[in-house]
């Protein structure tokens, strides 16, 4: 049965979800909720989702919520490579780890720094002060040092030489930021994206963010409004 993912690639874990599908042949219907026409609000949307937000999944009469979980979901169910989680414990252990502590961390600091240097300065027509701003860089770097260190260390993927749910969580999550390349002087977190986007591919990389890349995360400046501070 094709299962049914309720997603707008506008959001990052939406195209966590959407990627793994994609590249794993799984057999599903993209059911395209418009986030910024609030359909996630809908009654109808509501019968699929109490939480009312996207991600959303129903196989069959089942439904469920939380990227996470669905990512776990299908990887169970269409019993896709082991790479992706593994069936070795401390490896599947790893992966659990980062996807436990991203929600706080690199979600949290990079959705705090889009916030500050775009979508708040377009929603209040000027930018943010200058200190809140070299706040938000200053929490995103600390975050990025540890997720280099912790995480990444000198291996080629998070949990040693594949791919696993945790890059793929992670790659979306850094392209996200907007205003800062958070890539730019890390060599090693650099290496790592590329190598994220081949085991990806490119095609199917650059088809998940191309609403993204193509400018829907505009800068004020690109609004004609006045320019943030440079971090």
């Amino acid at each position: 049965m094709v299962v049914e993912l309720y997603l707008d690639l506008l959001s990052q874990p939406c195209r966590s979800v959407y990627i793994f599908a994609k590249k794993n042949n799984i057999p599903f219907e993209f059911k395209h909720v418009e986030l910024l026409k609030g359909e996630h609000l809908s009654e109808e949307f509501y019968k699929v989702n109490l939480l009312r937000k996207v991600h959303a999944l129903k196989d069959g009469n089942f439904t469920l919520a939380e990227s996470i979980a669905i990512l776990l979901y299908l990887s169970r169910k269409f019993n896709t490579p082991d790479h992706w989680y593994p069936s070795d414990v401390q490896k599947r252990a790893r992966v659990d780890e980062y996807l436990s502590w991203q929600h706080t961390a690199i979600r949290a600091q990079g959705c705090n720094f889009y916030r500050t240097k775009v979508l708040m300065p377009l929603l209040v027509g000027k930018p943010f002060p200058a200190e809140r701003l070299e706040r938000a860089v200053e929490d995103l770097k600390s975050t990025m040092k540890q997720f280099e260190e912790k995480f990444l260390q000198d291996k080629p993927f998070i949990v040693g030489n594949e791919i696993s749910l945790a890059d793929l969580v992670a790659i979306v999550e850094l392209m996200q930021v907007t205003g800062w390349d958070v890539f730019e002087g890390r060599p090693k977190l650099t290496e790592w994206r590329h190598r994220v986007e081949e085991a990806i591919g490119k095609e199917l990389f650059r088809e998940a963010h191309e609403v993204m890349l193509n400018g829907w995360l505009a800068l004020p400046e690109e609004q004609g409004l006045p320019p943030t501070p440079k971090p």
